[in-house]
């Protein structure tokens, strides 16, 4: 594993997103997930931190891409310094063309209203 103390990953959500990039250069791209699982994974658990509150995307770090379950420190972060990166998990809601309903395991009905998607990017301070 790598040791990135001085930089550690962000993993950022869209809001966070845009509370870095107040000042410097930056180069972003479209990540695709098996290469955001490999560089969470090449990470210690102490080089990454968590910079959202949102649970719904750690279900897409651990369950959809299929990392280790780890416990990544949070830290709100303004700023992000020249050499660092950070895989952004943007979630994109739409309303649901169909709406079907099915019951639920307790028997109540539940209607879906809303799809939800989720692509990652790629951000790095380059100045």
């Amino acid at each position: 594993m790598f040791n990135h103390k001085d930089l550690p990953l962000l993993l950022l959500d869209n809001s966070s997103m845009m509370s870095v990039l107040n000042e410097g250069e930056f180069k972003c791209y479209n990540l695709p997930f098996e290469d955001a699982k490999h560089l969470i994974d090449i990470y210690d658990e102490s080089d990454i931190l968590r910079c959202f509150s949102n649970p719904d995307i750690e279900t897409v770090i651990f369950d959809y891409l299929g990392c280790a379950k780890r416990d990544f420190e949070y830290k709100r972060i303004r700023n992000m310094r020249a050499g660092q990166d950070a895989i952004v998990f943007k979630l994109y809601v739409t309303p649901s063309e169909t709406q079907p309903v099915i019951k639920a395991d307790d028997g109540v009905e539940a209607k879906k209203i809303q799809n939800v998607y989720v692509y990652c990017q790629y951000l790095t301070r380059i100045s």
